[in-house]
């Protein structure tokens, strides 16, 4: 017959709903390697951290972000895919620089996706209404604190609002895919020509104004100005 192993004092049973011993919840799990390498890359791209020409190594890379070299080359393989940066064997990553052709088609691009959202948005709901009274508020705060790079991550989410606001989910994808290439202009730009900020919150309001008074046409033709700016300023005509 098989004997109880318990003995002396030990011989009582712990309650199932006892949590006194139970073990500590477990951490948030970390993203993996190439996504943390991907992430701290593309970041620092689209923030001009790192500027156009400049050729990252993936010794470098593996060091700044404490990983081995095999995720980084994941990374920056899927960087490569997105147009971000150009891969040279045995020599490293060079980030490529915005280009006026890449400017030209991201804009024409922008332009067939922004003012169809533009006109299917109208009459928009109020939750959308309030959310971009939100990011506009927000704009004008970082803009007088100075904070060009949140200026621009703000105007992205913005034009954003308006694109899932359709409710098309494969249009907001490439949309995000567009709004990546603009952001890393828009704070090129900005650091260039300053005095841009206050025109750009300006035409967030007429648009937001257009879309509040249900008026299609013009949150179209408003939607067509704010977005052109960015090739005219690349082309020598600033407004």
């Amino acid at each position: 017959m098989a004997l109880a192993t318990t003995s002396g004092t030990d011989t009582h049973t712990t309650p199932a709903n006892d949590t006194t011993d139970a073990p500590a919840a477990p951490r948030a799990k970390r993203p993996p390697a190439a996504e943390r390498v991907y992430a701290h890359v593309k970041q620092a791209v689209l923030h001009r951290e790192y500027e156009g020409g400049t050729l990252l190594t993936e010794g470098e890379l593996a060091e700044a972000v404490g990983v081995s070299r095999t995720p980084v080359r994941e990374a920056l393989l899927r960087l490569e895919v997105e147009g971000l940066i150009r891969l040279y064997p045995k020599k490293g990553a060079l980030v490529l620089p915005v280009s006026a052709r890449e400017i030209t088609d991201v804009v024409e691009t922008r332009l067939l996706v922004e003012q169809y959202a533009a006109r299917k948005a109208v009459p928009a709901a109020p939750a959308l209404i309030e959310r971009l009274s939100e990011l506009l508020e927000r704009q004008r705060e970082q803009a007088e604190a100075g904070d060009l790079a949140a200026v621009a991550v703000t105007d992205r989410c913005f034009h954003a609002e308006i694109v899932r606001g359709t409710g098309n989910e494969i249009l907001s994808r490439l949309y995000d895919q567009l709004r990546d290439r603009q952001l890393r202009m828009g704070v090129a730009v900005m650091h260039a020509h300053p005095d841009r900020i206050a025109k750009t919150i300006a035409e967030h309001a007429e648009i937001l104004r257009a879309l509040r008074d249900g008026d299609a046409d013009a949150a179209v033709e408003a939607v067509g100005r704010h977005v052109s700016w960015v090739r005219n300023l690349a082309s020598g005509e600033v407004r």
